[in-house]
């Protein structure tokens, strides 16, 4: 976090042109995802998935791919570790 209360990841060249209400719901998954074990975040990510939904949230390959980038430049071994494993139950295998 800086001075001004927000997370740095949020203030990246890469993530400018995205909302900050997008930001700000992303920002909460961090938060709410945190003490989760591996288990617990396929229930989690889906649950996730209908609230964006009835927020009426989505996003663009393209942002998907900014706030991805901006949270692994500010994230730490164990952070980047969670991350990672929210991402391979998002992503789709190839």
């Amino acid at each position: 976090m800086n001075q001004n209360g927000r997370p740095e990841w949020m203030q990246d060249a890469s993530v400018q042109n995205i909302p900050e209400e997008k930001l700000d719901f992303l920002q909460k998954l961090v938060f709410e995802s945190a003490g989760l074990s591996r288990k617990e975040l396929l229930p989690f990510l889906m649950a996730l998935a209908q609230r964006s939904k009835n927020a009426r949230i989505s996003f663009t390959d393209a942002e998907v791919n900014a706030v991805i980038e901006a949270v692994r430049k500010y994230s730490t071994p164990e952070e980047l570790k969670k991350t990672d494993q929210i991402l391979k139950l998002m992503m789709p295998k190839k």
